[in-house]
């Protein structure tokens, strides 16, 4: 039986991210474990490798259970590090196959392109990995596996079996997203039919938008022990009557679970009394894309949002007491009082939970040709484009002033005594004293990053 190491990286040091206040389980590779084609099962074990959680050396583990490949996943922060992991693999044996999934080999699969990476698997993951494990039974040249993976269309039927949670059971304790703990993932669609330039999720399905039968989805969560969950859809409110179809199974079924998701700000507006009843059934959270509080900002990004439409979004999820995770995009064009205007108005709509993330061209995204001139750090320096480091030169601020701007309106935003007192209240002290250590964390890389400037 060959084992094949399904691999998941720890970021670089230099990325900042939020893996300090969350940490997700790696969901991709619990699809490809249950979903082996069954002629296969008898000849590969799997073993899943989650460099988050585990701290052994990846190479330690290729030492101990001698595989016969290693899949790595990742996004744009670990291109440099599965090409190193994967140097070093092909160092100590040769005949180790390595292959690379995930978004970012999806949409910039020339990203992967290395003499020590053998296989992408950039179309229909899943298929793809067992046309990678058949033709490694059948001894096929590697360059006929990767020629049958390019010539696949998209399959857009999803008929997958669930991921096998069970195989990282030891791990399952240890995956949060902040105050939903312990927290597990399902999906339930695929894609964005939006187009906003900036972002990355309508490039991974071309603009299209796939939906999981409510029914299938109902099933999954039936056998998904965790009460937290987070509905990883990169917009779960999407469909009006899908979203009452899903309230109503949920009441059906009587499932006691608390909802984490993604939605727009306009379909929460439009729709107060569907999140009302959403809210009935367990929902916590919503991470909304308010993007800025500019309207030429707005414009630029073909968000299809106005600031008004953002603050009555954002009002109907106080008034239910759901938490409001609003992601900010800050264009370098900020200055000093675009900085405090941005405060006054997250003050005044009762905004705490931020994510300030400096405007990144990522590359795949509409927008990334435009600034390609405008780049002041390598893009092949992937660590630093994780959309928290300043890639593009600050218009009217030195980038050592910009850091401090941006870490400063944290500060002001979540540590309000009457914030803090409330979380303490709503949650309890020790899950308020992890996120206050993580955040902290993520408060040195920055104070790193303006110290070197």
């Amino acid at each position: 039986m060959t084992t094949v190491l399904l691999v998941r990286p720890k970021p670089h040091k230099d990325t900042i991210g939020l893996k300090n206040i969350m940490i997700c389980e790696p969901l991709e590779l619990e699809y490809l474990v249950s979903n082996i084609a069954p002629e296969l099962k008898a000849h590969y074990h799997l073993i899943i490798v989650d460099m988050l959680i585990d701290p052994t050396k990846l190479m330690a583990n290729v030492k101990k259970h001698q595989p016969g490949a290693v899949l790595f996943t990742g996004y744009n922060t670990h291109v440099n590090l599965i090409k190193a992991f994967s140097k070093e693999i092909k160092d100590h044996d040769s005949n180790i196959v390595t292959a690379v999934g995930g978004v970012h080999v999806e949409v910039v699969p020339e990203d992967f392109r290395d003499v020590s990476i053998d296989v992408l698997l950039w179309k229909n993951g899943i298929d793809a990995f067992n046309k990678l494990l058949k033709g490694l039974l059948n001894k096929t040249p590697l360059t006929t596996i990767q020629r049958e993976i390019d010539g696949q269309t998209l399959n857009t039927s999803f008929a997958y079996n669930h991921p096998d949670r069970a195989i990282n059971a030891a791990y399952r304790k240890k995956y949060y997203y902040m105050f939903h703990n312990p927290c597990a993932l399902i999906k339930t669609s695929f894609g964005c039919p939006f187009k906003c330039s900036f972002c990355f999720c309508h490039e991974i399905t071309n603009g299209k938008y796939y939906e999981r039968p409510i029914e299938d989805v109902i099933s999954e969560l039936k056998n998904i022990v965790e009460k937290e969950i987070y509905i990883v859809d990169d917009n779960f409110l999407f469909s009006e009557s899908r979203v009452r179809k899903f309230i109503e199974a949920l009441k059906n079924e009587k499932l006691d679970k608390h909802f984490l998701i993604y939605g727009r700000a306009d379909f929460i507006a439009k729709n107060p009394e569907l999140m009302a009843k959403f809210k009935g059934v367990g929902l916590q959270g919503v991470i909304v894309g308010i993007e800025s509080v500019r309207e030429k900002d707005l414009l630029s990004y073909d968000k299809l949002t106005t600031v008004k439409i953002n603050e009555a979004a954002i009002a109907i999820l106080k008034a239910l007491d759901v938490e409001c995770y609003s992601t900010l995009i800050i264009p370098l064009d900020f200055n000093k009082k675009d900085f405090n205007d941005l405060l006054l108005w997250l003050r005044k709509n009762s905004v705490y939970f931020v994510n300030l993330q400096p405007l990144t061209p990522l590359k795949g995204t509409a927008i990334y040709q435009s600034y390609i001139n405008d780049f002041i750090e390598d893009p092949n320096n992937v660590a630093l484009w994780d959309m928290a480091h300043i890639v593009l030169k600050p218009t009217y601020m030195s980038k050592r002033w910009f850091y401090f701007r941006i870490l400063k309106l944290y500060y002001e935003v979540v540590m309000p005594p009457k914030h803090l007192i409330r979380l303490v209240k709503k949650y309890g002290f020790a899950p308020n004293l992890k996120m206050l250590i993580g955040s902290s964390k993520v408060s040195l890389q920055y104070l790193i990053k303006m110290i070197r400037g």
